[in-house]
């Protein structure tokens, strides 16, 4: 089921995981495609940030008559760099159909203080995941803990809250990150 594979220096799973899930502290990550960058490092990391794609989003759903309601998502987090690959390959993948330009999929560094790591919180809305059969992102990350000695639990809708961060490595925070708070990885 290997969709793509993750560089070397994004690679951190084996020292992250655990038979209690993952380990986390006060850095993330975050992935995203090669086109936002620099917004984000003149900005910060904004939710709802990709402004021109959601409003090409939103044009393309007009031309077929869905009505979309216009909401704020949070800033997506991850304590792994090998999980934000995950997601920075998705982006880019959007952002390259619905851009018409070849992204890259990237992946920054989140450091935040004491008062801004409180902000971040387990995402349960991954629940949407554990509902949708086959859902590669879970396929993946079974394989990840397979490779690493450990085995991802029975997922289902009544599973723990917190085990949306603990153990798929899904987390939010609902205010903005300030740019100084980033770093964009690259290899060395």
């Amino acid at each position: 089921m290997k969709e793509f594979t993750t560089p070397d220096f994004l690679k951190d799973f084996a020292d992250l995981v655990s038979e209690d899930g993952l380990k986390t502290s006060n850095v993330w990550y975050h992935g995203t495609a090669s086109g936002l960058v620099s917004s984000i490092q003149a900005q910060g990391l904004k939710g709802s940030g990709d402004a021109d794609l959601h409003q090409r989003q939103m044009k393309t759903l007009g031309t077929i008559g869905h009505e979309a309601v216009d909401q704020k998502d949070p800033v997506f987090l991850t304590q792994s760099k090998e999980l934000a690959d995950f997601w920075a390959n998705a982006k880019a993948h959007t952002r390259s159909v619905y851009m018409g330009q070849e992204e890259k999929p990237v992946v920054f560094e989140v450091t935040l203080p004491e008062e801004l790591n409180k902000q971040v919180i387990t995402d349960a809305g991954g629940a949407a995941l554990v509902l949708e059969p086959g859902n590669i992102y879970l396929l993946w990350l079974g394989e990840l803990y397979e490779a690493n000695g450990h085995k991802l639990p029975e997922l289902d809708y009544k599973m723990d809250r917190m085990d949306y961060m603990n153990r798929l490595g899904l987390a939010y925070c609902a205010v903005d990150i300030p740019a100084e708070n980033l770093m964009l990885l690259q290899p060395n």
